[in-house]
């Protein structure tokens, strides 16, 4: 097995979990912010999340990153209509909100690799494999809708 699919081998959510356990291993409690702040990006990750999976699973096709090949439709509305990743984006917020909680400075470096993990090697893998599904359609859509927000 390369290292490229052994990487993609681990699901996002994993990914996520992985990444929150390291944050609570960093300096925390500091009372640098009031630990309320992070409801916001918990509520609208989850709320992010949830209308991803509505809007695909009403377009019949899989939630599942391991297979883009096999998606039967290229979602383009609803939350897809303003980020390609809304199920990742709504992972990174509630790593922001894990962080806030934390009241961790350092925490935030997390988030940080979370991201930079998903563009060079999820995303990067799922991109090529949607292109090759969806071809000119999955490019004009890229060129209209930001990756991330």
């Amino acid at each position: 097995m390369n290292k490229a699919r052994f990487l993609l081998w681990l699901p996002p959510p994993a990914i996520a979990a992985l990444v929150a356990g390291l944050m609570w291993l960093l300096p925390q409690g500091h009372d640098f912010w009031p630990r309320w702040l992070a409801v916001g990006p918990l509520l609208a990750g989850i709320g992010i999340m949830l209308l991803a999976a509505v809007t695909m699973s009403r377009a019949n096709t899989t939630l599942l990153p391991f297979t883009p090949e096999r998606a039967s439709s290229l979602v383009t509305t609803g939350v897809f209509g303003y980020s390609r990743n809304p199920i990742y984006l709504g992972d990174a917020l509630l790593l922001l909100a894990w962080a806030l909680w934390l009241q961790s400075v350092p925490a935030l470096l997390g988030l940080m690799v979370f991201v930079a993990y998903m563009n060079r090697v999820q995303i990067a893998a799922e991109e090529r494999a949607l292109t090759l599904r969806f071809g000119q359609a999955y490019t004009d859509y890229c060129a209209r809708v930001r990756r991330w927000l």
